[in-house]
């Protein structure tokens, strides 16, 4: 076996087509394998759920690259919605049939998964299973931004990198709602005009974009109070000179590329954090407040638009689509 090939895991029967992706070894989108699985019972404190909708994200691709490595059994994905089928014998609160979605938590690529019970949240009627996986860590991370890496607003002025992203469209709207304006910057004019419809106030145009120039015109010079980078690359340097003096830059990502080393003087002023929701929602009780407020704000509208859907077998499409930029919105796996 070569030595950056993960080991087989153990055959399974095939269930009613039941299924989960595997990363057979680190490296591109070609490394997910589709396994037959069967489900699995529930520990004391787990519930299994058989998922409606699996959310896809950028730390999906993290992990399937070994830049994040999983542990077994190497099964990507970190949201997603479905029906409680099982439940151990020590959960309370959650009951077979119930509505659930969930965030945080890796092994989210098939059919039917097992989950730390605390991790379900009680998802409304009203609102689809669809919604709730394209948007749940979304939602947490917006939560995350917003309300603790720098508490928003009336009056913040906000700049979003990739602001047509499923993630810049919920901070967007989370956003708007509490006052701010918000700078957006995307690639094409096209990505530019959809992030106007919805809500952005500017959006500035183009990777070559005088990015600390355009700041300065639409602030009168001032700079912006907080910078949301998931882009990496020389974009945090640029992010560092166009936020106002003791303003925050909060990287999320590494989109582009590893970020380069920064020397402190290129701070100057400015607050740099690397927040992590991962580990914001790995506190229970953290995890549980900001978990309803992002279920309020699904009510109220605050969600990611869905920029396409695939079956849980074209995870590797998804992930390729993702990685080329072309996409908006939120992407999702169907079982």
């Amino acid at each position: 076996m070569n030595k950056h090939e993960y080991p087989p895991t153990q055959p399974s029967q095939l269930s009613d087509g039941d299924m989960h992706i595997r990363i057979k070894a680190p490296g591109g989108p070609e490394t997910l394998e589709v396994i037959a699985s069967t489900p699995q019972a529930p520990g004391p404190d787990e519930i299994r759920i058989r998922q409606h909708a699996i959310g896809v994200n950028f730390i999906d691709i993290y992990h399937r690259s070994g830049l994040h490595p999983l542990p077994e059994p190497y099964i990507p994905g970190v949201e997603g919605a479905g029906v409680v089928e099982a439940v151990g014998t020590e959960v309370d609160g959650i009951r077979v049939g119930d509505r659930v979605v969930y965030a945080g938590v890796p092994g989210g690529y098939a059919s039917t998964r097992l989950l730390p019970a605390w991790r379900a949240v009680h998802l409304p009627q009203e609102i689809a299973f669809n919604t709730a996986a394209a948007s749940m860590l979304r939602g947490l991370t917006a939560h995350m931004l917003l309300t603790v890496s720098y508490p928003v607003g009336p009056g913040s002025v906000l700049l979003i990198h990739a602001v047509a992203g499923g993630l810049g469209v919920l901070l967007t709207r989370w956003a708007k709602q509490f006052g701010a304006t918000v700078i957006g910057t995307a690639s094409t004019k096209d990505k530019a005009a959809y992030a106007l419809a919805q809500g952005a106030d500017h959006v500035i145009v183009g990777r070559d974009a005088d990015l600390v120039q355009e700041i300065a015109k639409l602030t009168n010079a001032r700079g912006v109070d907080f910078v949301i980078d998931g882009i990496g690359g020389d974009m945090l340097r640029k992010s560092l000179q166009a936020v106002r003096p003791f303003g925050t830059v909060a990287n999320i990502g590494w989109v582009a590329r590893p970020v380069s080393p920064i020397r402190i003087e290129e701070l100057a002023t400015a607050s740099l954090a690397k927040p992590s929701v991962m580990a914001y929602s790995a506190d229970r009780d953290r995890y549980a407040k900001a978990a309803a407020a992002t279920i309020k704000a699904f009510s109220a509208g605050v969600v990611a638009d869905i920029g396409g859907e695939y079956k849980l077998a074209d995870a590797a499409t998804a992930h390729r689509e993702l990685e080329s930029g072309r996409t908006t919105g939120s992407l999702l796996l169907l079982p």
